[in-house]
């Protein structure tokens, strides 16, 4: 069986923006907690996969973007 069919969604986020729609799904199986994250479109699906044990420095990522945005 493959690691999809095993994993446990223990929480998710659902974002609105537009035409678009943001899944945020953490969940967890045999190799450990990953979130993961998909961007549909119209029907049309796109995903990242991100390790929970580098979540920080993602988000960290992110709001430095977010700031930078912000000032422009």
């Amino acid at each position: 069986m493959s690691d999809r069919r095993n994993s446990e969604l223990l929480h998710t986020e659902k974002i609105l923006a537009d035409r678009k729609t943001f899944y945020l799904d953490l969940k967890q199986n045999a190799r450990g907690k990953v979130v993961k994250i998909t961007e549909d479109v119209s029907g049309n699906r796109d995903t990242i996969m991100v390790p929970a044990d580098i979540l920080a420095d993602f988000i960290a990522a992110l709001q430095d973007i977010q700031t930078t945005s912000e000032q422009s």
